[in-house]
């Protein structure tokens, strides 16, 4: 059997935590998740409220840097909770345990930000910095010959940024344009 969801949302309230009698951090909060879609023409939008947990450091890490209207992404498994009501009713719920997250907000935004992989239960965080991919340059020690080589034979620089950079870089004539409607983006 499998059981596992990815969700991508925002946080329909601030993070509500407390401890077991073990000492285990429990959090929850609930995610919106929204679909566009068209009928007959008429663009609609579909919104689902799901309720999250969060486990030991994960649940810490969340309510320290997760807030209300904060972006999210994580994956985990459904679960199926129920219970007694106060008037002896039987009520049930879906809800997802959550196994690892990645906060979707941008440094500067005040919810934090940055990537942080919460791990599953019982084992060790990782932290994960956002990847920027910068062009990484080559500074070969320059030797100077003792000839001069002919200029058909000489052969280019590598300490020159802008010449490597150049090169990394492909000119605006050569990258295709997509066109995307952003009706067709999943989130």
């Amino acid at each position: 059997m499998y059981n596992k969801v990815i969700l991508v949302g925002n946080l329909t309230r601030d993070i509500e935590l407390r401890y077991s009698q073990s000492g285990m951090g429990i959090a929850n909060t609930a995610i919106a998740t929204s679909r566009k879609f068209t009928t007959n023409g008429e663009k609609k939008e579909e919104v689902c409220f799901v309720d999250i947990t969060f486990f030991a450091r994960s649940a810490e890490i969340a309510n320290q840097y997760l807030r209300k209207g904060s972006k999210i992404l994580v994956e985990g498994r459904l679960n199926f909770d129920q219970w007694v009501d106060q008037n002896g009713q039987k009520r049930s719920k879906h809800s997802v345990v959550v196994e690892t997250m990645q906060m979707l907000d941008s440094k500067g935004d005040n919810q934090g930000g940055g990537g942080y992989n919460a791990p599953a239960q019982g084992a060790q965080p990782a932290y994960q910095q956002p990847t920027q991919q910068q062009p990484q340059s080559y500074n070969a020690p320059q030797q100077q010959p003792s000839y001069q080589a002919p200029a058909s034979q000489q052969k280019p620089a590598y300490n020159n940024q802008a010449t490597a950079q150049s090169r990394a870089m492909p000119s605006n004539d050569s990258v295709p344009v997509i066109d995307i409607d952003e009706d067709e983006i999943p989130f």
